[in-house]
């Protein structure tokens, strides 16, 4: 029974326009915005992306942190090419680390402190124009304290 439930309440809120996790970005050509998957705990982030065969463009995967520090990430078992945008407190991009390779076990940092890490499909970065200093506002991500 609590599955039927749950079932209605998410065709409910589809019905009512409630849209899921999302990152909104500013860059200097415009807003575009990303649909999220967050990892929040260690398993998650540990998880990540791992064995997926594809990401679709305007998705990502959102890491969260309980601080900020030089987060450093790898491509084991990581089967696509991803975006890695390094994302201070205050929602400013520190960095972008564009097609990482998969498979990859090489470290992969900004060399600056961030608190989030928002991984996309490879080449999503650059056709987007995303520049460090642009600006992320996340938006039904409760793990996001403002």
């Amino acid at each position: 029974m609590q599955t039927r439930t749950a079932a209605a309440v998410l065709v409910f809120l589809a019905a009512c326009g409630a849209k899921g996790p999302a990152a909104r970005i500013q860059t200097r050509a415009g807003r575009v915005d990303v649909a999220l998957e967050v990892a929040a705990t260690p398993e998650r982030r540990s998880r990540g992306l791992m064995y997926r065969k594809e990401l679709a463009d305007g998705h990502g995967m959102l890491f969260v942190f309980d601080a900020d520090a030089n987060h450093e990430f790898w491509m084991k078992n990581t089967l696509i090419p991803l975006d890695m945008i390094f994302i201070t407190v205050d929602g400013q991009i520190a960095g972008v680390r564009k097609n990482a390779t998969p498979m990859s076990e090489v470290g992969i940092s900004v060399g600056t402190p961030s608190r989030y890490v928002l991984e996309v499909p490879g080449g999503w970065a650059e056709r987007n124009g995303l520049a460090v200093g642009d600006r992320v506002e996340f938006i039904g991500v409760p793990e996001v304290r403002a």
